[in-house]
């Protein structure tokens, strides 16, 4: 998709803090970090969100979290995932991202109350 950024961050034209790339998809750094780790995993081919993506490359994407987490130094203390879908799920960037945050103890639920 031509004005998709995380197309162009894949595709190498925009830059990013990379922690991790290989031919289906790229791990970089948050710029507005939730957290004192905070990348995101995205797909190199452009799926709007994680309904309309193909089920491997989701499978495939999360079979890569242990390796970034521990590239991260946070796979032992724990960490989140998250994957915002829609506009009433808190996606901003219609191409499909998954959060790997962490580095802090985080609570339960995400949001305070209303």
């Amino acid at each position: 998709m031509s004005d998709c950024i995380f197309c162009k961050i894949a595709a190498g034209v925009i830059p990013s803090n990379k922690v991790y790339e290989d031919d289906k998809m790229i791990a970089f750094k948050d710029l507005e970090p939730a957290a004192p780790v905070h990348v995101l995993l995205v797909p190199k081919a452009h799926a709007d969100n994680v309904m309309a993506a193909e089920p491997a490359l989701v499978g495939y994407m999360l079979g890569k979290v242990a390796e970034i987490a521990e590239k991260l130094g946070i796979k032992e203390d724990g960490f989140r995932l998250i994957v915002n879908t829609g506009k009433n799920g808190g996606q901003t960037v219609q191409h499909l991202h998954i959060h790997l945050i962490g580095g802090k103890a985080m609570g339960w639920p995400p949001f305070p109350e209303e």
